[in-house]
């Protein structure tokens, strides 16, 4: 387990390695400046602005000064959005409020979606799974904007029953978890029900209904157990997307998160805030799935780890 967990550790560093690499060098290829705007700087002031950043030094160079910058946990500082203002200070300021509305939004996800496949698989080809599937059928498909622009229209221009802007209370939350946390409800519904499915008809079920063991028995200590597996596999990349933010929920719902920062900073060509918030979402990525792979193990012993 020890030689395994250094393995994973030591990949896991190396995957954050190629996608800092991959960001920085996509970023520079993007036409264009960030220094471009309606009134473009004359040459003399955008010579001194490449000088003051260094980025009048070869691309080689930039990438050998970001890397070792980015090893001291220093991500550069913002061209425009907040001028000469530390990335990492934006971070801290942004993804608290991100992470507080995505941990809803997985405790939603996770809370509903469970159950609810679990309820399909037991219930299949019943009028109780054909409306689950329905739902999560149409959970997937309809894009957040559409989920997040119906609720408010329905909930607050014409019921006036909640707020849209911000979050200054435990109202506000709802229409902004209930909009960044469908989809991943629907999409764990119907990995639940087909892993339920899968569950139920090995072997292992059939012999505990020969013994005789009751049905709640088989069904959580036996079938949910092992289905959980594709789900954690699922959780991961989908908590590190969802704690740093839906960009379409915080720019919906007036939400100063750090999704929110990413989509200012495209639009305002702030390239550096755009390498540091990518980082950090693949960082969370890679980091929330090297935790699935060892929650695997505790899921189900029988998985056998690199060096078992």
């Amino acid at each position: 387990m020890g030689k395994y967990i250094v393995k994973r550790v030591g990949s896991a560093l190396f995957t954050i390695f190629i996608a800092a690499t991959i960001t920085f060098f996509i970023m520079n290829l993007v036409p264009g400046d960030p220094f471009m705007s309606e009134k473009a700087p004359s040459a003399e002031v955008k010579k001194a602005l490449e000088l003051k950043y260094g980025l009048d030094k070869p691309l080689i160079i930039q990438y050998k000064n970001y890397m070792i910058n980015l090893l001291k946990g220093d991500f550069g500082v913002s061209y425009k959005l907040q001028k000469n203002r530390q990335i990492v200070d934006i971070i801290k300021e942004s993804f608290p409020t991100s992470a507080r509305l995505g941990a809803f939004a997985v405790l939603f996800a996770v809370t509903l979606g469970i159950p609810l496949g679990c309820i399909a698989a037991l219930k299949r080809n019943k009028w109780v799974d054909n409306v689950i599937r329905v739902l999560s059928t149409l959970g997937i498909s309809i894009p957040g904007f559409v989920i997040a622009t119906t609720t408010m229209i329905i909930f607050t221009v014409n019921l006036k029953w909640l707020p849209t802007s911000g979050l200054k209370g435990p109202a506000s939350y709802i229409l902004p978890v209930f909009t960044l946390g469908f989809y991943p409800m629907c999409y764990v519904a119907r990995l639940m029900r087909s892993s339920m499915l899968e569950s139920l008809s090995q072997d292992y079920i059939r012999t505990a209904k020969a013994k005789g063991m009751s049905s709640f028995i088989i069904t959580f200590k036996h079938a949910l157990r092992n289905s959980l597996i594709p789900v954690i596999t699922y959780l991961g990349p989908l908590i590190a997307s969802v704690l740093t933010g839906g960009f379409v929920v915080e720019q919906v719902f007036n939400i100063p998160g750090l999704g929110r920062y990413f989509v200012k900073a495209l639009n305002g060509r702030d390239y550096m805030v755009i390498m540091g918030t990518t980082i950090f979402l693949a960082t969370l990525i890679i980091l929330m799935n090297l935790v699935c792979d060892l929650l695997y193990k505790i899921v189900d012993p029988r998985i056998k780890l690199g060096e078992e």
